[in-house]
């Protein structure tokens, strides 16, 4: 299980210092490209789903990810299958999924620092985002067996009061960036 919150920020500088002072060592940024899929039998908004192909450098993944589990944060289940290496290695399968009748909704991207950061007797991952068209933000995940939801959602929630984010956005990028194009951000 993947249990996640999100942040939306001004001054990802500041963020990024406290995290320094706890300990957390971030990677230099990464350019992430993520096309979602429409379902052609069911709707993913409705069903609270995503289908996606991430492009990262000459990395590519597909992933699913279930409907959230609860009113508060981004927690589910998420299936993640490395792709082919190399600068074509997400068009076959691009390919494979359009001629099933899925369709491309939309693509997001952004500019993403990564760092863990020892927390609670756990290692949380922290995104540090600049998503185009839609603003910055600070992520915070932990994975987790569904029997440890609960604790790891209250180990982020610590983590989050400790850096002073509030306001958690439940939405997805590509929801945000879709409600900016109808004009509803």
């Amino acid at each position: 299980m993947e249990v996640e919150q999100k942040f939306p920020v001004d001054d990802l500088a500041a963020i990024e210092s406290r995290l320094i002072a706890l300990g957390a060592e971030f990677s230099g940024p990464k350019r992430e490209v993520d096309l979602y899929y429409a379902h052609p039998a069911r709707d993913f908004a409705a069903t609270d789903e995503a289908l996606r192909i991430r492009r990262r450098g000459g990395e590519g993944f597909l992933t699913y990810k279930g409907p959230k589990i609860d009113a508060t944060t981004k927690t589910r289940r998420e299936i993640d299958l490395p792709l082919p290496a190399g600068p074509d290695g997400c068009g076959p399968w691009a390919a494979l999924l359009e001629a099933l009748g899925f369709r491309p909704v939309g693509e997001v991207g952004k500019d993403r620092r990564k760092a863990l950061v020892a927390w609670e007797g756990r290692k949380v991952e922290v995104s540090l985002d600049r998503v185009d068209q839609v603003g910055t933000f600070v992520e915070l995940e932990v994975v987790t067996e569904a029997a440890d939801v609960a604790a790891a959602k209250a180990c982020i929630a610590s983590l989050a009061e400790r850096l002073g984010l509030s306001g958690s956005e439940r939405r997805s990028y590509l929801e945000l960036l879709l409600a900016r194009r109808r004009g509803g951000l």
